[in-house]
C-alpha cells in the first residue's frame, strides 16, 4: 500500500500543471549565441507525450530501460518524463564518465535506447556506446551526434502526442541511479515512484521550496541530490528551473537565474570563496565586514556578484562542509544548511534546521526517517520509505546493504547527540591503522586541509606508516606559482604553516608527517575522482602508494611529487 496519495506521484504532477497552469514558464534553457529558450508546462508535456509515443512504438516490454547521457538541460527532464509515460525505466549516466563505465552501465542495465545530449567530451565517450543501440540526439547535442542520430525535434514533429494520462503505480520501478562509486564498479540503485513521492514530501518539510522559487540546475541530474532537489521538487511545486550553459558562463547563468534556493558541494563553495579572496584578500574583507554601514554594503555586493543576493535557502552536501567555510559564509549573511544522505535513500536522511546552531553535525533526521548507531563499529544505520528496493541484478550486494532486521547500512561512522543531531566521524572502511597500531579517520583532517586556498583536493593516507601523509592536488593558481622557484618557496612555507596549524589540534598519531604536493589534475578521465568530485582513495593508494614510505621516511614536511 502506497504511503503517498496517487496525485503526488511524478507523472500525475506533470498532468496537474499541464491542466492548471499550461502557460506558466517551467524551464529556461540557454541556447547558442547567448539566447534562451523558455518552455511552458504545456510545451514540456507536449514534448514528453510525443517522445513517449515514439518510445512506446518500439514495442519493448513494459519496464525496459532507456538511458540518458547528457548534461542538464530541458530535454533531459522531458526525456525522463517520456520514459516514464511510455512505461519504461530511466537510466541516467553522468556526462563525464569514461567510455568503459558508459559501456558497463548501458550493458548492465540492458538499455534499449539512449538519449545522447549536451556533452563536452562526446568524442571520448562515444566508444562506450554500443554501435547497435538506438540513440536520439537533442537540439543541444554535439554536431556529429545530431548528424549521426535521429533528432528530438524531428521525431516529435512526426509523432502524435500520447493521449490521456497514463500513470505508473507507486511500487513500480522508476529509475536506476548508478552510484558514482569511490571504489569498484557502479551499482544500479533501484527506486520506485513511491520512493520519490514520499522522499520529496519529507524533503520539502526541511527544504522549503515553493512555486515562487527559482533553481539553477548545474550539478549532474544523474546524481540523486539534483534529481530530488531540482527535478522532483519542480514536479511537486512548479518552481522555475534554469539551466547552466557551460563552466565559462556559470557566473552569467547565476545572474540570469538569481536562484532563491541553491545547493552546492563543498568544493564549489570553496571555489566561490577563493574567487572572492582573489579580488578582496581575507584580512581586508574581515576588516570591512566589521564596519557597520560598510560591512552591509560589502556583504550585499559580494552576494550580488555571486548571484546569491536573492538566495533565501542555501545548502551543502555530498561531502562534509568545513566549519571554517560555513562560518565565512555566515559572516556574509548566507547561512548554509548541511545535508547528509546517499543514493540508496534518495539523500532523504538528515539536514540541519534553519535558525538552529547545529554546527559540526548534519542535523536531525527528516520527518519519518529513523536512525541508529551500530554499537559494534559505530556505523550509522537508517530506515525509511525512501530507501531503495535494492541493487539491479545484484541480490548478494542488495542483501549486504541491509542489516538482518532491515536497516540500511550507510558505511559512515557517527554519533548522535542529545538533540538527535548526527555527527559524521568518518567512513567505516576509510579508517586506516598506522604502523604504531593506531587508527586514523582521514575525513576530519581532510576538511581542515582543504581550507587552504592552494588546495584543490586532498586525501589523507598512510596505512602502515609511522605517521599519515596529506596528498594535495594543487589549485591552478598554485600550480602556476610552483613553476617559479622564487614563488614556490613561499607557497611551500604557507602550506607547511597550514600543516603545523592542523597538527596542533590532532592527536599525536594523527599528525601529518608531510604534505605531498601534486600538480597533475585529478579528474574523472584519469579515474582519480568520481563525477561528484569525491576523491577515490583506492586510486590514490594505487597511484602514489609505492612512494609513501620514501616520502614519510624522508622527513621533509613539504614534498613536490612532480619534481
Amino acid at each position: 500500500m502506497s504511503l503517498v496519495a496517487p496525485e503526488l506521484l511524478a507523472l500525475q504532477r506533470l498532468y496537474h500543471w499541464e491542466t492548471t497552469t499550461p502557460d506558466r514558464v517551467a524551464l529556461t534553457q540557454p541556447m547558442d549565441g547567448g539566447q534562451v529558450r523558455e518552455f511552458t508546462w504545456r510545451e514540456v508535456a507536449d514534448g514528453a507525450r510525443r517522445m513517449a509515443a515514439f518510445l512506446q512504438d518500439q514495442g519493448w516490454e513494459p519496464g525496459s530501460r532507456v538511458a540518458i547521457l547528457s548534461k542538464n538541460c530541458a530535454w533531459w527532464m522531458m526525456s525522463d518524463l517520456a520514459i516514464w509515460m511510455a512505461g519504461y525505466v530511466s537510466v541516467p549516466l553522468y556526462p563525464t564518465l569514461a567510455p568503459e563505465t558508459v559501456h558497463q552501465i548501458l550493458t548492465h542495465s540492458e538499455a534499449r535506447a539512449c538519449f545522447v545530449g549536451k556533452l563536452d567530451t562526446w568524442d571520448t565517450m562515444r566508444p562506450g556506446v554500443p554501435t547497435d543501440l538506438l540513440c536520439i540526439a537533442y537540439p543541444v547535442s554535439p554536431a556529429d551526434a545530431q548528424a549521426q542520430f535521429p533528432g528530438w525535434d524531428a521525431l516529435c514533429a512526426q509523432q502524435a502526442p500520447m493521449p490521456g494520462q497514463p500513470v505508473r503505480d507507486a511500487d513500480e520501478l522508476c529509475t536506476l541511479i548508478y552510484t558514482s562509486g569511490t571504489t569498484g564498479l557502479p551499482k544500479g540503485v533501484m527506486h520506485s515512484f513511491g520512493n520519490f513521492a514520499w522522499g520529496i514530501d519529507k524533503g520539502l518539510a526541511r527544504v522549503p521550496i515553493t512555486g515562487e522559487d527559482r533553481l539553477l540546475s548545474y550539478l549532474p541530474l544523474a546524481h540523486v541530490v539534483e534529481r530530488m532537489l531540482v527535478e522532483h521538487a519542480w514536479l511537486r511545486t512548479s518552481s522555475h528551473v534554469y539551466f547552466a550553459e557551460t563552466l565559462d558562463t556559470f557566473a552569467q547563468d547565476m545572474q540570469r537565474a538569481r536562484p532563491t534556493v541553491f545547493f552546492s558541494v563543498p568544493r564549489l563553495w570553496v571555489k566561490f570563496q577563493q574567487g572572492v579572496h582573489q579580488k578582496l584578500p581575507e584580512l581586508r574583507l574581515r576588516l570591512l565586514l566589521r564596519l557597520p554601514i560598510v560591512g552591509r554594503l560589502v556583504r550585499r555586493k559580494i552576494l550580488a556578484a555571486l548571484g546569491l543576493d536573492h538566495c533565501r535557502f542555501a545548502a551543502g552536501g555530498a561531502a562534509p562542509m568545513p566549519q571554517a567555510l560555513l562560518a565565512w559564509y555566515e559572516r556574509l549573511g548566507l547561512h548554509i544548511q548541511e545535508g547528509y544522505g546517499m543514493t540508496e535513500n534518495l539523500a532523504i536522511s538528515h539536514m540541519t534546521l534553519i535558525g538552529e546552531d547545529q554546527r559540526g553535525t548534519v542535523g536531525p533526521t527528516y520527518p519519518g526517517v529513523e536512525q541508529r548507531i551500530n554499537p559494534d563499529d559505530g556505523e550509522v544505520q537508517v530506515r525509511s520509505p525512501a530507501v531503495m528496493l535494492g541493487y539491479f541484478k545484484d541480490p548478494l550486494r542488495s542483501q549486504e546493504a541491509f542489516t538482518e532486521d532491515g536497516w540500511l547500512r550507510t558505511g559512515d561512522k557517527g554519533t548522535i547527540d542529545a538533540r538527535g543531531c548526527l555527527r559524521i566521524t568518518g567512513r567505516v572502511k576509510d579508517l586506516f591503522k598506522t604502523g604504531k597500531g593506531k587508527y586514523v579517520a582521514p575525513a576530519p583532517i581532510e576538511d581542515k586541509l582543504a581550507m587552504h586556498p592552494a588546495v584543490e583536493a586532498c586525501c589523507v593516507a598512510g596505512a602502515g606508516l609511522g605517521q599519515p601523509l596529506g596528498i594535495v592536488m594543487l589549485a591552478a593558481d598554485a600550480v602556476a606559482q610552483a613553476q617559479d622557484p622564487a614563488t614556490r618557496q613561499a607557497l611551500a612555507q604557507s602550506l607547511n604553516a597550514h600543516r603545523q596549524a592542523i597538527n596542533e589540534h590532532l592527536d599525536p598519531h594523527e599528525q601529518l608527517q608531510a604534505l605531498v604536493l601534486v600538480s597533475t589534475p585529478w579528474t574523472v578521465d584519469n579515474d582519480m575522482i568520481t563525477p561528484t568530485l569525491k576523491v577515490k582513495r583506492n586510486r590514490i593508494d594505487e597511484v602514489y602508494g609505492p612512494r609513501f614510505e620514501a616520502w614519510e621516511s624522508g622527513r621533509q614536511p613539504i614534498v613536490w611529487a612532480d619534481h
